[in-house]
């Protein structure tokens, strides 16, 4: 006979087991969720404040751009080779790796006198960033069904967001507090505990993980081949969309706090209502995505991403600032299953790779953004957020005139 105590466990048992298969949460998910939101704290206390630090710095708009247009060459020559080596060693092993390697970006950030420095540190900072991106999408590949992935990508994207709530404020705070050198360089020291932390729990917790060894090579060209027509439009609609978030990237940050004149703690918590914005969107859109499709909700997020601008360059006042970071956030609500489309519309035999090829290109294209960003910006400061609007809305019309297959 079965205790009345016995029969609750099992149904508390099989209620917990309900619950993390319904969201997808395997044991290496969760080790590699934990480990980009522990990553993602310690960035996000000071990345948003970077352009201003830079100005402090010495460097003037065009150098912003500069940093703009080389964060986005770093992390599209790295979205390849993050790719080959997540195939080469595997997802889990290389996940590791690059935590390790960003931890040299940002002891030199915490020791940078000027600008150049700052430059220096983002070839090694943007190796988790940039590399970890394929070998993230080939774990969640290689663990979940197609009928799980956007839920798979939905729930690490939140816990990512989750830090990009409660860091900008705490920032501000420290900037307001500390001073701007002084502020930063805290945030700097976050980031290597952080870093230090995640590669504990990384090296702790996966486990062994059977991968099939890859004995078919094929080059970029090859590659290109390989990749799906509907892979590809979705690529050039992508791109599309990531201009016009580059565009204005570097310098919201300077629109708030130069011309609408908001306080730095202001400006954490405009990203703090972004972030809530986007949680909020994920779940019940990417549960959706994954039972009646995926096109609708990707739409969405590109529609998005040609509002933002718009929404904020309409902004002069600070308490109309939450509405435009509320259509900010909302960029989100389809990016589980743009992720998870890019995943199905890979394959599986050479997955890492060929996500790895896609965001090369993307982030190769995408790369001038910035600096054109800047010499738009010496025009006035409104017109990069009306040239993001246009090429935004471009983007929308190449994805909804896509047939998926």
């Amino acid at each position: 006979m079965v205790s009345e105590s016995q029969s609750e466990g099992g149904d508390l048992g099989y209620s917990l087991s309900y619950f993390l298969d319904w969201f997808g949460l395997k044991r290496d998910i969760i080790v590699m969720v934990v480990s980009v939101l522990v990553l993602t704290m310690g960035n996000q206390i000071w990345i948003r404040y970077i352009p201003k630090y830079l100005e402090y710095l010495g460097a003037g708009a065009l150098i912003i751009g500069l940093y703009g247009f080389i964060e986005q060459l770093v992390g599209a020559v790295y979205q390849y080779p993050g790719g080959a080596i997540a195939d080469k060693i595997g997802s889990r092993n290389a996940l590791i790796l690059f935590s390790l390697i960003s931890i040299i970006g940002y002891v030199i950030y915490y020791f940078s006198p000027s600008w150049e420095f700052i430059i220096l540190g983002m070839f090694f900072v943007l190796v988790w960033e940039s590399m970890s991106s394929p070998a993230i999408f080939s774990l969640i590949g290689e663990i979940l069904s197609r009928s799980k992935r956007a839920i798979g990508f939905s729930i690490q994207s939140i816990l990512k967001r989750i830090p990009i709530v409660l860091a900008p404020p705490i920032g501000g705070y420290l900037i307001q507090s500390f001073g701007l050198e002084e502020g930063m360089k805290i945030g700097f020291i976050a980031s290597i505990l952080m870093s230090t932390l995640a590669i504990v729990v990384q090296k702790k917790f996966y486990s062994e993980g059977k991968r099939e060894k890859i004995a078919e090579k094929l080059c970029l060209i090859e590659l290109w081949s390989a990749m799906s027509q509907s892979l590809k439009r979705l690529l050039i609609a992508d791109i599309l969309a990531r201009t016009a978030s580059y565009i204005v990237k570097v310098y919201v940050v300077l629109y708030v706090l130069n011309i609408v004149g908001a306080p730095p703690i202001y400006y954490g918590f405009m990203i703090s209502i972004q972030m809530i914005t986007s949680i909020l969107s994920y779940l019940p859109a990417a549960k959706l995505a994954d039972i009646y499709g995926r096109k609708p909700f990707v739409t969405a997020t590109f529609l998005f991403f040609a509002l933002f601008p718009i929404a904020l360059v309409s902004v002069r006042e600070l308490w109309l600032l939450p509405l435009a970071f509320i259509v900010a956030g909302l960029r989100e609500i389809g990016e589980p299953a743009r992720k998870a489309l890019i995943v199905d519309l890979a394959g599986d035999k050479f997955r890492g790779r060929i996500i790895g090829l896609y965001y090369l290109i993307r982030e190769s294209i995408t790369m001038p953004a910035p600096l054109i960003g800047g010499f738009l910006w010496l025009i006035s400061p409104e017109t990069p957020f009306y040239i993001a609007f246009i090429t935004g809305t471009l983007g929308v019309i190449v994805f909804t005139s896509t047939r998926l297959k």
